[in-house]
């Protein structure tokens, strides 16, 4: 009996407590919190399903026990990839009962999924896997070596075939682990692809930030609080030298080098660069996607990559291309500029494919719009 009770207790002594479930997604997609806080006099919760206070998702305040546990169950939650904090008397936290965490920018969440629908496309399920890697390249453009994640579809190690690329860029305060990490990227292909709904495809997602090496943590800068805006931001040298991530991918795997293999795609400031390097090399990219796109360089800044707009424009227009897709949220900040954008253009006669959603500047739109953009890829 000693021996069978001394699991439980050492893993109480290891972790300085009770064995507590949270979340625990109920079955009709309830989802119930507990944590631990016998001394705390406020405890609320705060996820990404609740109504939004600007840039905030909303709290809502959880209930305390005799123990000294407090609880918060939702209402019925949509299946969808969720996240959340704990506030503890004013203080932000996570969730120390649940191990599953991830990093936006300089903020990290606890997450979880509730099964079902779109859902489906983020789990990791009984498909065969792609490979992801993370893979240091020259820039010379740059003058530095520098940090991309790269995902190559089930059977490419394995093959002789020449697949296509599709470059997926990340946001403002982003680098090459969002997308792998906060998109769900390999999961989506992995389920497109074995349910035939995608062409298998090679995914490459760099880091935009000319200043950094590679992410936070991740480079010889060691660890360091991330920020929002760096050096070089959105100010054309990403654009000007975007031909030395081509140059490797081209180089060091086995691709369809040529215009009718390679799509070019982002969301917010990846969307920008998506428009502007695809416009700078128009004869570059078939197939182009603007997910929540910031549209114009600021004024003040002096780059020839953003040198004859319209000229460009109407040059990637005439060399032809398969696909100009553009998503927005209806309550995105940037719906405005897109809209103009649109406009511009329709007043050009440059096709374009427009996909509105709800909701606003937030990953659940950037998921669903690269899950819907690459089943049009390269077919």
């Amino acid at each position: 009996m000693l021996l069978m009770s001394f699991p439980s207790i050492a893993q109480q002594a290891l972790w300085g407590g009770p064995n507590i479930v949270s979340p625990e997604i109920n079955k009709d997609h309830t989802v119930t919190f507990r944590i631990q806080a016998p001394d705390a006099k406020d405890v609320k919760i705060s996820g990404d399903w609740m109504p939004r206070q600007g840039w905030i998702p909303g709290s809502a305040d959880m209930t305390k026990d005799t123990a000294g546990i407090w609880t918060y169950t939702t209402d019925v939650l949509s299946p969808e990839l969720y996240s959340y904090n704990i506030i503890i008397d004013g203080v932000k936290t996570t969730d120390p009962n649940n191990v599953y965490l991830i990093r936006d920018v300089a903020s990290v969440f606890n997450i979880f999924l509730i099964d079902g629908g779109q859902a489906d496309l983020y789990k990791i399920n009984d498909v065969p896997h792609g490979t992801v890697a993370r893979r240091w390249y020259n820039s010379p453009g740059n003058n530095t070596t520098r940090r991309m994640t790269i995902y190559t579809p089930p059977g490419y190690e394995n093959s002789k075939e020449k697949f296509p690329v599709l470059y997926l860029l990340h946001g403002m305060g982003g680098d090459e682990e969002a997308w792998i990490a906060l998109g769900r990227t390999a999961q989506i292909m992995d389920n497109l692809i074995a349910q035939g709904k995608a062409k298998p495809m090679i995914v490459v997602m760099p880091n935009g930030n000319v200043a950094q090496q590679a992410a936070p943590g991740e480079s010889p800068k060691g660890f360091y609080k991330p920020t929002m805006q760096l050096p070089h931001t959105m100010d054309g040298q990403y654009e000007a030298t975007f031909k030395d991530i081509i140059n490797f991918v081209e180089k060091n795997y086995r691709v369809k080098a040529d215009k009718a293999g390679r799509a070019i795609a982002g969301l917010s400031m990846g969307g920008f660069h998506s428009l502007h390097i695809s416009r700078y090399y128009p004869n570059t990219f078939d197939y182009v996607g603007l997910f929540s796109p910031a549209i114009m360089p600021d004024p003040k800044v002096k780059s020839e990559v953003y040198d004859n707009f319209d000229a460009t424009l109407k040059k990637q227009m005439e060399n032809g291309y398969k696909l100009y897709w553009i998503g927005i949220g209806k309550e995105d900040f940037l719906y405005k500029y897109v809209k103009e954008y649109r406009e511009k253009l329709d007043a050009m006669g440059m096709p374009y494919v427009y996909r509105e959603s709800d909701g606003g500047h937030i990953w659940k739109n950037w998921r669903i719009y690269l899950s819907e953009f690459t089943p049009k890829l390269f077919n």
